[in-house]
C-alpha cells in the first residue's frame, strides 16, 4: 500500500525516489516503536527473573553477614583546631580563610591576601619574609602577632584559604 501510494500519487511525483524511501523508513520505524513485544521474549524474561531473585537473595545474605562483623570507621570528623579558623581570637595562618582577617582592622584585603597566598609557614616569624611587604604591613603584623599561630596545613582547609565561595 505504501509503495503504491508513494509511486502513484500526483503530488508526490516531484519528490525524488530517495526522499520517498526516507519518509517510508521514518514511518515504518515510528509504527514499529508502538508494537507489542513477542510473548516468547516475555516468557524468557520471567524465567530469568526467578534465577536472578535467588542470586540476589544470596548476595544480600552474604552482605548482611559481612556487615555484622564490620569494623568502625576511624575517620577524623572534627578538626581539632577548628577554633583557630576564625571562631576565636587566635588565627591559624596556614589554614584560616582570608575573610577571617576582617576581624583585624587594617589587614583585609591587601595584607590578608598576601598572608594566605604565600603560605604555608613554619612559624609566625615567617610572615615577615613575605615578598612585597611594606613598612606599614610589617607594623600591622607586629600589632597582631600575638593573635597568630602556625599549625600544620590541613588539606581540607588550605584549599579554601583564598576563596571559600562565600559571597555577599
Amino acid at each position: 500500500f505504501f509503495f503504491f501510494f508513494f509511486s502513484h500519487s500526483p503530488l508526490l511525483l516531484v519528490i525524488p525516489f530517495k526522499m520517498k524511501l526516507a519518509v517510508l523508513a521514518v514511518l515504518a520505524s515510528s509504527v514499529a516503536a508502538f508494537t507489542v513485544p513477542n510473548a516468547s521474549t516475555r516468557a524468557s524474561t520471567e524465567l530469568a527473573a526467578e534465577g536472578g531473585r535467588r542470586d540476589f537473595l544470596g548476595a544480600a545474605a552474604a552482605a548482611a553477614g559481612m556487615a555484622a562483623f564490620a569494623q568502625p570507621a576511624l575517620a577524623d570528623r572534627d578538626y581539632a583546631n577548628v577554633g583557630l579558623l576564625g571562631g576565636d581570637k587566635v588565627v591559624d595562618v596556614n589554614n584560616a580563610n582570608v575573610r577571617v582577617y576582617l576581624k583585624m582592622p587594617g589587614l583585609y584585603p591587601s595584607l590578608a591576601g598576601k598572608i594566605v597566598s604565600n603560605g604555608p609557614y613554619n612559624s609566625v616569624g615567617d610572615l615577615y619574609n613575605i615578598p612585597g611587604l611594606t613598612g606599614k604591613d610589617k607594623e600591622l603584623l607586629k600589632k597582631y602577632e600575638s593573635r597568630f599561630v602556625a599549625q600544620k596545613p590541613s588539606a581540607d582547609y588550605v584549599i579554601d584559604r583564598i576563596n571559600n565561595g562565600l559571597y555577599r
